[in-house]
Parts: structure tokens; sequence; C-alpha cells
């Protein structure tokens, strides 16, 4: 299966500990297509349906869901927690992505 950043995938999260985004999910693929091509890794952010506005969370529908990209809660994987793959985001969620991230982690 080839992940591409910014891929929404379905990964099975568990085993978690404490407040760790837990069970079966919609993440999004943050790492870039070099880094997903030659690891056995991939970063990933998880997507949630709480719709609680935070100023680390993206507004994204998918599979005719709204839902947020959690940014707080970015996490290294294994590609074999990966158990689907499903759409791209859209060039403005993505944007989106990209603003919240350098925001939360350059400055």
């Amino acid at each position: 299966m080839e992940l591409k950043q910014y891929s929404i995938v379905l990964v099975n999260l568990d085993p978690t500990i404490g407040s760790e985004i837990k069970k079966t999910r919609p993440c999004v693929i943050l790492s870039p297509n070099e880094i997903n091509k030659f690891l056995r890794t991939v970063v990933v952010a998880q997507m949630t349906t709480n719709l609680n506005k935070y100023p680390t969370r993206i507004n994204v529908k998918h599979n005719g869901k709204n839902g947020m990209i959690a940014i707080d809660q970015i996490r290294t994987i294994d590609k074999t927690r990966i158990l689907k793959r499903f759409d791209l985001l859209t060039k403005s969620e993505i944007a989106d992505c990209k603003s919240i991230i350098k925001e939360t982690f350059v400055d």
C-alpha cells in the first residue's frame, strides 16, 4: 500500500496509555513521502469527531462526517497499524495543517 503525505488512513491505535487518543480511527499522515517510502514508520495526527474548538485542531469533513485533525496528538506509528487508506485532504485542509503545525512547533 502506497502511503502519501496528507492521506487519511484507518489506524489501530491500541494499546494506548493515559490521555492518548484510543481505538481504531482515521488519522492523517504528516510525514513526507520520502520517509513514508523508505521507513517502516509514519508520522500521523489522529482525527476525532469531538468538535470542541482548540487552537491545535483543524476542521475537516471525511466520509460524510464532520471532524477535526488533532495536531496536538501527533504520533509515530508502525505501518502495520494501518488497516485501510482513504482519500487525501483537500488543498485548503493541507494549508490549514501546515499553518497549525508551523504555529505550534516552529516558533
